[in-house]
């Protein structure tokens, strides 16, 4: 009987164990997958402020390109246009 005892008792220690050592790795899973994701947000909200800057440098050269590009007073440029006709 003493040897039935003690296997129960090595199993419920056996079982104890393992029970530990699946929460260790649980936890430890759940640690990088939180940090893999507070990664990937930061790389999409750098990709995003890139995608920012591009769009304006674009719109920037589309309005220069069109004489719409506004002067360092902040107006928008003018252009004057000079016609001369022979007669």
């Amino acid at each position: 009987m003493a040897d039935q005892s003690n296997m129960s008792f090595q199993a419920g220690q056996a079982a104890g164990q393992a029970q530990v050592k699946k929460d260790d790795l649980v936890s430890k899973a759940s640690q990088a997958a939180q940090e893999t994701k507070e990664q990937a947000a930061g790389y999409i909200q750098q990709t995003g402020e890139q995608i920012k800057n591009m769009a304006q440098g674009a719109s920037d050269a589309v309005k220069n390109a069109a004489g719409m590009a506004a002067d360092n007073s902040g107006s928008a440029a003018t252009t004057t246009r000079t016609t001369v006709s022979k007669h």
